[in-house]
């Protein structure tokens, strides 16, 4: 390779890696915080999906980390943000209803920033595919 030449650019989709890997901990460490939202026709096994999630995240969060890894962990990473999206749907319904029951400041804004970051997976899931 001549000295002009620039080795090709490693893309690490820190944006995926780092909430991955906080994400992945909390669905560990406190997996009730993340029950709640899974869909309804899926509660029957709530706690193990929680559970499996995290660990799937905190893998991919390793793997985007590694070059050798980082195409299937690129791969697998917007996988497993498509996959969750319907529990973040599901999470933004309850806090509609909430906020619609309470009726107060809060609970409007948490339901709004529930809102908001759904369609923040959409550049989260092409971060990950460059990795690729």
């Amino acid at each position: 390779m001549s000295p002009t030449a620039a080795a090709p650019r490693r893309h690490v989709p820190w944006a995926v890696v780092v909430p991955f890997a906080i994400s992945g901990v909390v669905h560990l460490a406190r997996p009730q915080t993340f029950t709640g939202i899974i869909p309804t026709p899926l509660r029957r096994w709530d706690r193990s999906l929680v559970l499996v999630s995290g660990v799937a995240e905190l893998a991919c969060a390793a793997g985007l980390l590694v070059p050798g890894a980082r195409r299937a962990a690129g791969l697998a990473s917007s996988g497993l943000l498509l996959a969750v999206w319907p529990a973040n749907v599901q999470m933004s319904v309850a806090l509609g209803r909430r906020a619609w029951r309470r009726r107060d400041a809060r609970s409007a804004l948490t339901f709004g920033i529930s809102v908001l970051r759904l369609p923040v997976q959409v550049p989260l899931v092409r971060s990950a595919l460059r990795a690729r």
